[in-house]
């Protein structure tokens, strides 16, 4: 910016030294030389010496003047240099003074300028002449006045330096921060105390601030963003993630319910084979008993005559037919559900099942049972008795085994079910396989186990024939959704 005060005064120029550069020392020995050499030049002749006897004491006086003379110049010389030096230190301070890069200001306790050199000036836009008897407080910012008021206060409160930025304005308007550094002083010129300020442009340093602390918070918020940016593509892997996982359990469910579809089916068309083959029981043992009794008793009423010992003999016949009726239907009812399961316990009708399937079977069953059977259920009891009868069966149909051992044992907290028999391997199918709707019988049991909360497994290899284990937690005597008895041994 053009200082406004340049035109108004220039740094003096610096005044040539006339004299001979040379140090005061070697000036005076100079003038000694040359006060010899005048009275060199004087010498007189014996006579004119002894002529001019009488006029001693003028000569003593001419010679004093001469002396003092030379003392005069030498003074004079010494008084030249020193008013040059002097000079030389003025020119120096009004240039470190007027041309420092920062404004000086000498102020009043009101803030009124006594002195200032011409770079305040310059940085408040006005003529030093017109500037000195000013207020400072005018050209600073109206919510900056009484931060200087209080600067100013405590300057001349408790002698002390002082520091603080406000905001200051030019003559023309255009606002700068300034940086105030102010320190007590006493001014021989006016007499009082002053304060001694240097104000400083740190509108630069000011925006390098606000620069910075922007570039901070766009720092800051491009992290933020950043984050939210790992958030989100988190939150969308994630959305991605469980939609391939929902796609995953819908392709399941519909599998599921494919399988389920087979699986019912399978379950209808094994009941209604079930249902076919008691039905041809029936018809063959049942009806046909049922179908001779009513011949006995229709011949035996159109006799004309009988006997008491053809009408015995009659009876006795019939009672045989009845005989053998009641028990057909007893072992139908055994297969459908023992009576005796509720009344005499699970080991007593294994028992009598057991018997039954070795006579009907000839292979020999080793049974033997270590269980507290009042610590079982209802279900339970059911559950373990169907998983026995459906082993039992399928070992009859598959396994061409001649020996079966079963095992009943008892834990803590759970009851083992162990059947175990001298027949053929197979390869032992996985879960999937035994939801695909084959092997009706190993799905039988398996869900009657799962039913119960248990466990169910089956190991096969060749020449040790196949192993089954089940294993069912005790829960107690309670209504549990078990077994109700209602499905028959199913085919594998």
């Amino acid at each position: 910016m053009k200082n406004p005060d340049r035109g108004e005064r220039k740094p003096p120029k610096r005044k040539q030294n006339t004299a001979k550069k040379t140090p005061p020392s070697a000036a005076v020995q100079e003038l000694r030389l040359r006060a010899e050499s005048r009275l060199q030049k004087g010498e007189k002749s014996p006579e004119e010496i002894e002529a001019l006897t009488s006029d001693t004491d003028t000569r003593r006086l001419l010679h004093e003047l001469q002396v003092h003379q030379i003392e005069l110049e030498m003074q004079n010389v010494e008084l030249q240099e020193s008013r040059n030096h002097a000079e030389s230190l003025r020119d120096k301070y009004i240039e470190l003074y007027d041309f420092s890069p920062v404004g000086y200001f000498s102020l009043d306790e009101k803030g009124l300028i006594l002195e200032v050199n011409l770079t305040g000036a310059a940085m408040l836009g006005v003529v030093r002449s017109e500037l000195i008897g000013s207020n400072l407080t005018r050209f600073a910012e109206s919510s900056c006045q009484s931060v200087l008021f209080n600067l100013l206060a405590s300057v001349f409160a408790d002698s002390g330096k002082k520091t603080d930025e406000i905001q200051l304005k030019k003559h023309g308007g255009e606002h700068f921060w300034a940086g105030l550094y102010a320190s007590p002083a006493f001014s021989t010129d006016h007499g009082q105390k002053v304060c001694r300020m240097a104000i400083s442009d740190v509108t630069a340093h000011k925006k390098a601030e606000e620069a910075r602390h922007q570039v901070e918070l766009l720092t800051h918020s491009n992290q933020e963003l950043k984050q939210e940016i790992v958030r989100r593509q988190a939150v969308e892997e994630a959305l991605k993630k469980s939609e391939r996982h929902q796609k995953e359990l819908l392709e399941q469910a519909r599998d599921l319910q494919g399988k389920l579809r087979k699986l019912s089916h399978s379950n209808l068309h094994a009941v209604e084979r079930e249902r076919k083959r008691i039905s041809r029981d029936l018809h063959d043992d049942v009806i046909q008993t049922l179908v001779g009794i009513n011949f006995h008793l229709a011949a035996l009423a159109e006799m004309p005559e009988i006997t008491a010992e053809m009408l015995k003999e009659k009876i006795v016949q019939t009672q045989h037919l009845v005989e053998a009726s009641v028990r057909s239907i007893l072992t139908y009812a055994l297969e459908l559900r023992p009576p005796g399961l509720d009344d005499l316990g699970l080991v007593v009708s294994l028992n009598t099942f057991l018997k039954d399937f070795m006579k009907r079977t000839g292979i020999e069953v080793d049974f033997k049972a270590n269980a507290d059977e009042d610590q079982l259920g209802s279900d339970q009891r059911i559950a373990l008795y169907r998983i026995v009868q459906t082993g039992l069966a399928n070992v009859m149909e598959h396994a061409e085994a001649s020996r079966v051992e079963l095992r009943i044992s008892e834990t803590a907290d759970e009851v083992s079910l162990q059947i175990t028999d001298n027949g053929i391997s197979f390869d032992v199918p996985g879960h999937a396989a035994l939801r695909s709707g084959k092997h009706l019988g190993l799905i039988s049991m398996r869900e009657r186990a799962e039913m119960m909360g248990g466990t169910f497994r089956i190991e096969s290899q060749p020449g040790q024939g196949t192993s089954l284990y089940v294993r069912i937690p005790i829960t107690g005597n309670t209504g549990g959704t078990g077994g109700t008895g209602e499905e028959d041994p199913a085919e594998k």
